[in-house]
């Protein structure tokens, strides 16, 4: 599978026809939303667990130096929490670009904290794509994250974006708040302004 992945999921079509569609975000489309939504609540999905497996060569490193960047990976029993958002189908443009490096649309249920659920769509880069990076100790990962930027700028502030968005929800991830505390051993400690 190439990197490129904006024509694979405008193939999708289980959810035309419909004017909204929730799209579940667990990245940094919990903490940066560049495009227009009808409603965004917190929700989760089960049965996967998020991690720095992904590398980013076009948004927060470089061909020669990429960075990670979250996917999800399958666990039985996993919770996790992020951002849903109700869109409509022309969005979905803007959101394939954005999440064209590996990322594939498929469908999930997600559970909102009232106690509902409805049926929407997730990004995931799974083991199969060519920017996939996989699993790595903790403290290389979160060395990796430390120096690697790109057009998007320092991997740094994506990880520290996500793990303050997830303490702003009440929704601690163990992975992500492991690898801030290691960022720290390599003299980066805060979000910069």
């Amino acid at each position: 599978m190439s990197y490129n992945t904006i024509a694979i999921n405008q193939r999708m079509n289980k959810f035309d026809g419909r004017k909204r569609v929730w799209l579940f975000g667990y990245g940094s489309l919990i903490f940066k939303a560049d495009f227009p939504f009808i409603d965004r609540r917190p929700a989760y999905i089960g049965g996967w667990s998020r991690r720095f497996w992904q590398g980013s060569h076009d948004h927060r490193g470089t061909e020669t130096a990429p960075g990670r960047v979250v996917t999800l990976v399958p666990e039985a029993g996993a919770l996790c929490h992020g951002m849903a958002y109700l869109v409509t189908p022309e969005e979905f443009a803007h959101l394939d670009h954005r999440e064209k490096n590996g990322y594939l649309r498929l469908a999930t249920e997600m559970h909102f904290d009232d106690g509902s659920s409805d049926e929407g769509i997730v990004y995931i880069a799974t083991h199969e794509n060519e920017a996939y990076l996989g699993p790595a100790d903790e403290r290389d990962i979160a060395r990796q994250i430390a120096t690697a930027r790109g057009p998007s700028g320092p991997n740094s502030e994506y990880l520290l974006g996500l793990a303050h968005a997830l303490r702003e929800l009440g929704k601690p991830d163990p992975h992500v708040f492991a690898l801030e505390r290691h960022l720290a051993d390599f003299g980066v400690t805060q979000l910069r302004t």
